[in-house]
């Protein structure tokens, strides 16, 4: 009798320190996971990335060629000193302006985005 319930009583502590390691296991597990571990200043950032993306080949777009764009589409006045008119100017400024946008998002994004 004896025997039976020492045996019974080194399952029962076998069988308690298995699920025990178990759920340490389990714990150790899900704290190891990171969660989306992407926020929404990342989210913002790329939304912000795409939109001046897409507004600086549009504006890449309506610079001249050879003598015809955007001035000569609108009938821009001619500055006589440098031969381009105030669209021009103007069209030059705000493309310089997203393409510096577009390469400080890239940075921002390069630097805080940490895939999954």
């Amino acid at each position: 009798m004896a025997t039976s319930t020492i045996v019974a009583t080194a399952t029962q502590a076998a069988v308690t320190a298995t699920q025990a390691a178990v759920t340490a296991t389990q714990t150790a597990a899900t704290s190891a996971v990171p969660s989306t571990g992407v926020s929404a200043f990342v989210y913002l950032l790329v939304v912000i990335h795409v939109l001046l993306a897409v507004g600086l080949i549009v504006f890449v777009l309506l610079h001249s060629g050879k003598g015809t764009g955007l001035s000569s589409m609108f009938g821009g006045m001619q500055s006589s000193a440098t031969g381009t008119s105030i669209i021009e100017k103007n069209l030059d400024r705000i493309t310089i302006g997203l393409a510096v946008g577009w390469a400080l998002t890239s940075l921002l994004l390069m630097m805080l985005y940490r895939p999954v």
